[in-house]
């Protein structure tokens, strides 16, 4: 479980992490190595969120959410994949 507040929590199992090539400094390294995260959440099918918690959700992600529904945060601050999987899930 992710604890997002003391009264919402997501199952893990709600969350797809994909990792991806990152764009930007790094020199031939970036080319080779999937540091950047991308995570997808299905806000409007998940069971975890309360039906207030959702709208106010949507109302807010904007351009990040998809017209299906699916929430994409994507990570590429740092250089590692670990970095980049804790920056998108403080997110």
């Amino acid at each position: 479980m992710i604890h997002i507040s003391e009264q919402i929590a997501i199952n893990e199992d709600e969350i797809c992490e994909e990792f991806i090539c990152s764009s930007g400094p790094g020199g031939q390294n970036v080319n080779k190595v999937a540091t950047a995260v991308q995570l997808r959440f299905n806000v409007t099918e998940s069971v975890s969120l309360p039906d207030a918690v959702r709208q106010r959700l949507i109302c807010l992600a904007g351009k990040q959410i998809t017209q299906d529904g699916v929430l994409i945060i994507h990570a590429q601050r740092f250089r590692t994949q670990d970095g980049n999987r804790q920056d998108a899930m403080q997110r």
